[in-house]
């Protein structure tokens, strides 16, 4: 009956820190994607950053026409998605030190409650932080989706202007 007791006691250990290890993993995946998605931001930021330069030294935003006037609109669409993807938004940490409730309610448990405590804390965690991540990466998308119509619309005026002068009056 105490081998039974202390079996199952090593499995329980065994089984949540097991859980623990992985669902630390994947909150380290998570923050991973989190870094991916700020560099994914500053990329785009620089491409529509150079875009925008060859576009005013090219002197095509300089003269008024339907390409430059979409030009300008899809510009401030995407910087405007660039910016939203910028945006600090509150991410979740455990266990929350702020307060007396670590002290005073996760020390007082016993080991095993506090390691299931924590475990579940940790899941919570992972799933409040999914959004502003998956908000993070619509943005990121959108913004890649508007600066591939710019490129497209640059070419367009591009030809427009040099290639076929009759297109360049549109």
């Amino acid at each position: 009956m105490i081998n039974s007791v202390m079996e199952s006691s090593k499995s329980y250990e065994l089984t949540v820190g097991l859980a623990s290890q992985d669902v630390r993993r994947v909150l380290d995946k998570q923050k991973e994607e989190r870094q991916m998605l700020l560099t994914q931001t500053n990329i785009l930021f620089v491409v529509n950053s150079a875009v925008l330069s060859a576009l005013t030294i090219s002197k095509l935003l300089s003269v008024f026409s339907l390409f430059s006037a979409i030009e300008i609109l899809l510009f401030l669409i995407n910087f405007s998605l660039l910016i939203n993807a910028l945006l600090p938004r509150q991410f979740v940490v455990t266990p929350n030190l702020e307060g007396g409730k670590f002290l005073e309610g996760y020390l007082a448990m016993a080991p095993k409650e506090y390691q299931l405590q924590m475990l579940v804390n940790l899941v919570e965690t992972y799933n409040a932080n999914r959004q502003p991540l998956n908000d993070i990466s619509q943005s990121l998308f959108y913004a890649a989706c508007v600066t591939w119509g710019i490129a497209l619309v640059v070419s367009f005026h591009l030809v427009a202007v040099y290639v076929i002068p009759e297109l360049q009056d549109l």
